[in-house]
């Protein structure tokens, strides 16, 4: 009798786990581990057709050869663009695809969070390719208020989270498409999203590609040097009358 009475217990346990495990079981296991409950899937900073401002200029032979173009790969110009702060100016499109990591949550808040603001960057002025008109989008945040928070085209002036909120389960994506605008200064910034789970608000901070910052600059006249894009893959120094057609009001032209 003992041992069906046991046997009862353990299956009833069994089921008992069971069911828990399905419904909250993967939850709690992910909360163990530390697991946050938004994973980021995807961050993408797109820079095509937009001007770009180094806080320092390219002066090292190295350096200007890696900026230059000649033999020098992606990976090297990425690089030197990072150590000399390159930003975009006045306007930059960011793409976040954030992943459910629980059954259910909720993404309450985002908003862009400025880590530093300094001076306009003026060491050098890289001038992009053009093509063509880049694609609206629909969150827009402009920096240069005294608390930034993202608004919608349609609707500039209310903020898109105060009314609306991006439900999620585990596995499903959604992809944010924003546009950060800042002419005021040079903005070191990353995004804040708020995310509700389990009665449990958390928060998650999302970096720029590589882990480190977004980069914005408002743009100037007083640039130390330009460029403008190189069939070798970089940039070629600005013949002087360019300069003057772009920048006008500079003291030299």
């Amino acid at each position: 009798m003992a041992g069906v009475v046991s046997a009862v217990l353990v299956a009833a346990i069994g089921v008992v786990f069971t069911a828990w495990f399905n419904s909250r079981g993967t939850d709690a296991i992910d909360q163990i581990r530390g697991a946050p409950p938004v994973t980021i899937g995807h961050v993408a900073v797109d820079t095509d057709e937009r001007d770009i401002a180094l806080r320092e200029p390219v002066t090292d032979p190295e350096g200007r050869r890696i900026l230059l173009g000649a033999h020098s790969a992606d990976e090297e110009r990425q690089a030197l663009l990072t150590r000399h702060q390159a930003a975009a100016i006045d306007r930059m499109n960011i793409t976040v695809v954030l992943v459910g990591n629980r059954k259910s949550l909720r993404i309450v808040d985002l908003k862009p969070r400025i880590v530093a603001r300094r001076s306009v960057s003026d060491g050098a002025y890289l001038e992009a390719a053009r093509g063509g008109e880049t694609g609206t989008v629909e969150l827009r945040a402009d920096l240069d208020k005294a608390a930034p928070r993202f608004m919608t085209a349609k609707d500039p002036g209310v903020r898109y989270f105060s009314t609306k909120q991006i439900d999620l389960k585990r596995g499903e994506r959604v992809t944010l498409s924003m546009t950060i605008s800042g002419t005021a200064a040079y903005y070191e910034f990353d995004l804040l999203a708020t995310v509700l789970a389990e009665e449990r608000t958390e928060q998650l901070v999302i970096n720029g590609p590589g882990g480190g910052p977004f980069r914005l600059t408002g743009g100037g006249e007083s640039y130390r040097s330009f460029y403008t894009t190189s069939s070798l893959g970089g940039w070629a120094p600005m013949p002087e009358a360019e300069v003057c057609e772009l920048f006008p009001k500079r003291k030299t032209c």
